[in-house]
């Protein structure tokens, strides 16, 4: 039975009957999405007076569940251009269906199936996340179009401070799944280059860069694509295929973030990385198509983030996709495009994250992360429910589908 519910009256574990749309057609929440605390505060950010609920069916299939909970894990769609084949990373073709193996001593239900995504909804740590996070975006806002302005005395030290205060008493694991919870979609230049940010300095940090790197490799990471902005609205949140001259449009917003960067006098290294985020190693990217040593060390850390930021999260066009599965494109890409030091340091310890992490296999079986295999980054080896072993660098049938 489906009913119409005001914003108000909202409670976590409602399911959505219809997808929520923002006022410009895109889906914040999906048909069929479970309400937690997190997207209902999205919702009304976005002042929907009122949405459409399903009664929830008691006896509902749990890989339905399981779907519906990983949309809700990341339920907004971040508008960016149509996929660009020579600087993206292409899209993983999923090995062939296998039926489900059942597991005949599991008892796992949904509730613990999300038990650690809603224990960490529901903490203070991350309501105060999320109030710094959206202060953060909003002074971001005003600077960049400072920026765009022309006009120099902009309070980047206080930006950074603002920065620097998301770190506080979090780990790594918990900074990372935090991000993944704060998709946007009206204002994605700015919610992108805030994660492009922390996923940067947290780079910067594995890598034991000084406080003084730290802060510029952050500061670049804010400001790497500064140059969207003189993209029309129409084009940079078009959902659709881009025409030619919309291509090109979207591939200018380097050299126009250079331009605007060089005006108020930057630091030579956040130039460089509004310039060259989009170049790669094997001289495959743009708008230059530098290669190796011609690419800041900077800009080569802000390339990492900026694609992994954009393959967590969710698109117009595909899912967002969990962190093994990542890793994976990043392996099928390959790791020639990007420096060596750099990208094997932060797939190491992305992966490194999620030991001992609950999963969801792609034939709906959940485990439990119990080995990374070096040579196989994505391709861990599992603790199943019955408490089998099962490596899936050996078994090529099977794969991490979600993280739990």
């Amino acid at each position: 039975m489906r009913k119409d519910i005001k914003i108000e009256d909202l409670k976590s574990g409602m399911v959505l009957a219809n997808a929520v749309k923002s006022k410009h057609g895109q889906t914040i929440a999906k048909a069929g999405t479970v309400l937690n605390h997190a997207l209902i505060s999205r919702i009304k950010f976005y002042k929907i007076e009122e949405v459409s609920i399903d009664e929830p069916t008691p006896n509902k299939d749990i890989d339905a569940m399981v779907s519906a909970l990983d949309v809700d894990s990341a339920p907004v769609v971040e508008p960016m251009e149509a996929p660009v084949p020579e600087v993206s990373v292409p899209v993983e073709e999923p090995p062939k269906e296998t039926p489900p193996v059942e597991a005949p001593h599991e008892k796992t239900t949904v509730e613990e199936i999300v038990s650690y995504n809603q224990k960490l909804l529901n903490t203070s740590e991350y309501q105060n996340f999320q109030l710094e996070y959206t202060k953060t975006l909003e002074k971001m806002k005003t600077i960049f179009q400072k920026i765009k302005d022309g006009d120099n005395n902009l309070p980047t030290d206080e930006l950074l401070r603002d920065c620097s205060h998301l770190f506080l008493s979090k780990t790594s694991l918990e900074l990372f799944s935090m991000i993944f919870n704060m998709r946007s979609i009206d204002d994605s230049v700015y919610a992108h280059s805030l994660n492009v940010a922390l996923i940067s300095r947290t780079i910067g940090r594995w890598l034991k860069f000084s406080k003084s790197d730290l802060d510029t490799l952050t500061m670049a990471g804010l400001l790497h694509d500064i140059g969207k902005l003189t993209i029309p609205d129409e084009v940079l949140n078009k959902t659709g295929k881009l025409t030619d001259e919309e291509f090109e449009m979207i591939r200018q917003h380097p050299l126009e973030g250079t331009r605007m960067l060089r005006r108020i006098n930057a630091d030579s290294r956040i130039c460089a990385a509004a310039l060259q985020h989009h170049e790669r190693f094997d001289g495959s990217g743009y708008p230059r198509r530098l290669s190796e040593d011609e690419i800041d060390d900077f800009a080569a850390i802000i390339a990492i983030a900026d694609v992994y930021d954009a393959m967590t999260a969710a698109r117009a066009y595909r899912s967002a996709r969990c962190a093994f599965q990542v890793i994976h494109e990043f392996e099928q890409d390959g790791l020639h495009k990007y420096k060596t030091k750099y990208i094997l340091t932060f797939l190491e310890r992305i992966a490194n994250l999620y030991q001992n992490s609950q999963v969801i296999l792609n034939d709906g079986r959940h485990a439990k992360v119990v080995y990374i295999n070096k040579g196989a980054l994505s391709r861990p080896i599992v603790e199943l429910a019955d408490h089998t072993m099962l490596d899936l660098s050996h078994e090529r049938d099977f794969f991490i589908s979600a993280i739990v």
